[in-house]
């Protein structure tokens, strides 16, 4: 089964996707320093255990890097420029069937398989415009409300 599913409004990605996104995104506002999967978690307050999953994955795909030891952490493997969107997330979902049409019975003479998949050929086509930098927007927000500013969402938060 996809993982990428529909909804009541619109195309979903699933979480794995979402994190990994996130794991990244706060990784490149923090480019000077390791990061622990723990903060990460904490700063999103997501699942720690799922978080690990996702590293797992983003290290030995080359994502990120992932330092062992007792000073160790995780920080982008390469240059957020270089993290395209579009790969990215053809790289975390598992498949982009909106429907199972192998197993329907019109499928053969059913004009929505050809639909389908040009949509998701457009969406992908988007996503493939962009690099983790461009999504960062605007990078001295993020990091404030990544907790990495003093007065950020998070420290007032944890007041």
């Amino acid at each position: 089964m996809s993982r990428l599913r529909l909804s009541g409004t619109g195309m979903r990605l699933t979480l794995f996707t979402d994190y990994a996104i996130r794991v990244l995104l706060y990784l490149a506002a923090r480019p000077d320093r390791l990061c622990s999967i723990a903060e990460v978690a904490r700063t999103y307050r997501i699942s720690q255990n799922h978080l690990m999953k996702v590293v797992n994955d983003l290290a030995r795909s080359g994502y990120i890097e992932s330092v062992r030891g007792r000073r160790g952490g995780i920080r982008l493997g390469k240059p957020p420029e270089d993290i395209n969107i579009g790969v990215l997330v053809r790289h975390t979902e598992e498949g982009f069937n909106l429907v199972d049409c192998a197993s329907c019975l019109i499928a053969p003479a059913c004009g929505i398989t050809g639909l389908l998949k040009e949509a998701i050929l457009a969406f992908l086509a988007v996503l493939d415009r962009y690099s983790l930098a461009d999504v960062m927007g605007q990078r001295r927000d993020l990091a404030r409300l990544l907790g990495q500013e003093p007065g950020s969402l998070l420290e007032q938060q944890t007041l």
